[in-house]
């Protein structure tokens, strides 16, 4: 069965939302209080609307207690308009409410207010950078949650030529190894004990971010 999203607020953040959604089989109703804005998003998503999402009959005809997720988008133009909006999408009936925010303040409101969960995607493309940039054996992350990560390092050199049972890396580094994958390109594989760590494979790890720099630092 096909879902559907409803995605309020065509900024930046939420064309690229809004762009990756659709390119993924979702049915995207976008809206945006601009005429503009909606219509570069009309070719891109199943249907684009312009109103004002802080308007409670306006939003109700969006239906989003019909929808499997909904957004709030809305970026700097507004805080008021974000937080009101959300509001309105929970008592409304939304089932998943997923707003944006752009402080910690910003967040903590959105939360009050009902967001079932709240994304800044300002501060974590910083906190992403600043990782890659200190530990040049993190090749990549994705959050997961409050305070979990979904990451992949290289390998340490005192790795190569051990089982992952003798690492033993979920009681030394606190992170638990789902998959691993080789810079040399052999695929991405399922963990073993049995595993020999070879030169240049990666390990696809689940860690609370702290953990990540010890396994990640030379």
């Amino acid at each position: 069965m096909t879902k559907q999203a409803l995605l309020i607020g065509l900024g930046r953040f939420g064309m690229s939302l809004a762009r990756s959604l659709a390119e993924r089989g979702v049915e995207v109703l976008a809206v945006d209080a601009s005429a503009k804005r909606v219509e570069e998003a009309a070719d891109v998503v199943s249907e684009a609307a312009v109103f004002d999402a802080t308007d409670e009959d306006e939003l109700s005809r969006a239906q989003p207690a019909a929808r499997d997720l909904c957004i709030c988008a809305i970026g700097d133009e507004s805080h008021e308009a974000s937080i009101l909006c959300t509001a309105l999408l929970r008592q409304l009936g939304a089932p998943r409410v997923v707003s944006r925010a752009n402080s910690k303040l910003h967040a903590r409101i959105l939360h009050m207010v009902g967001a079932h969960e709240v994304v800044n995607p300002l501060e974590d493309f910083g906190e992403r950078f600043a990782d890659a940039f200190v530990y040049e054996r993190l090749k990549g992350e994705l959050p997961l949650g409050d305070d979990l990560v979904v990451a992949e390092v290289e390998a340490k050199t005192e790795f190569v030529g051990k089982t992952l049972a003798e690492l033993r890396l979920p009681g030394k580094y606190g992170v638990t190894v789902v998959a691993t994958r080789s810079l040399k390109g052999s695929g991405v594989r399922l963990p073993s004990g049995t595993q020999i760590i070879e030169d240049k494979d990666v390990l696809v790890v689940v860690s609370k971010r702290e953990a990540l720099g010890k396994l990640a630092s030379d």
